[in-house]
């Protein structure tokens, strides 16, 4: 609790920023011939991770019968099983991929997961240097319970490999390097958008989603979204829901007058920038 006034508010922090109170989920269509309407309204308090609204989203959105083929979010919204889920409800989910966890990747150096082949028929893992993993077993991720893959290989192949130091520490007892990754579905459905989202087809398509970022700097300008008028979770989301229509009456309205859209706006630095 962190406020007196309002018990339902709570503390959140985001790209080094905190703020006392709640988030806005929004949901837009972005056909080129037709106006860009806000299709839903979410709201959370200010902890609520992007990634746990996903599927309530998707699920309003099919309860009203406007789930879409593509639905284009940022990296908040994205894992492994969300891709799954997507798929499996006829929708495609366009976004980054989450990244690759491992030191090695982090660091950008050395051998990353990705350099390891995976033998689903034998549950066992092939490293770069052609060793196989001697032990492969399931557990739950110790911070948020998903079921992961966990394979080992001995340390009698790591520990006189020439490309250790490019792999792992130097081992001291009968296991070397160690890789955790995913069930099979969701390893390969997470494989594919990583794979995917360095082509340019991918990042011109993935392009449109600025546009929502438009939606919610208008809708902090002209609704004061980022400030509740209300106190508690119930009447927060109503004055959501009425920002969201007040949007969508302005946009209707310019669209009926033939106002175009407007474009990404230039800072006063970058038109300095621009013109030298």
């Amino acid at each position: 609790m962190c406020s007196p006034y309002d018990t339902d508010a709570r503390y959140g922090i985001k790209r080094g920023s905190g703020w006392t109170g709640y988030k806005a989920h929004l949901t837009e269509t972005c056909e080129p011939d037709a106006p860009h309407v806000i299709t839903q309204v979410a709201t959370t308090d200010a902890v609520v991770a992007d990634t746990e609204m996903t599927e309530p989203v998707h699920h309003t959105l099919a309860e009203r019968e406007l789930l879409p083929n593509v639905h284009v979010v940022d990296a908040g919204y994205t894992t492994a099983a969300l891709f799954l889920a997507a798929t499996e409800q006829g929708m495609e989910l366009l976004g980054p991929a989450p990244h690759d966890s491992s030191l090695q990747s982090r660091q950008n150096q050395g051998f990353s997961r990705a350099d390891f082949t995976i033998d689903w028929e034998t549950e066992s893992a092939v490293c770069p240097a052609g060793h196989r993993s001697f032990e492969w077993w399931e557990q739950k991720h110790h911070r948020n319970g998903t079921p992961v893959l966990k394979v080992f290989f001995s340390a009698e192949h790591c520990r006189p490999c020439p490309k250790q130091a490019l792999c792992t520490k130097p081992p001291s007892g009968r296991r070397g390097r160690g890789i955790t990754f995913l069930p099979r579905e969701r390893y390969e459905a997470l494989e594919a958008v990583r794979r995917a989202q360095d082509t340019a087809e991918w990042k011109a398509r993935y392009a449109i989603r600025a546009g929502v970022e438009g939606t919610i700097s208008q809708a902090v300008r002209v609704t004061a979204l980022r400030r509740t008028r209300y106190r508690d979770m119930p009447t927060t989301r109503l004055g959501h829901v009425f920002a969201a229509t007040a949007l969508n009456l302005i946009r209707i309205d310019r669209w009926l007058a033939g106002t175009p859209l407007g474009g990404t706006r230039t800072s006063r630095l970058e038109a300095l920038m621009l013109v030298a």
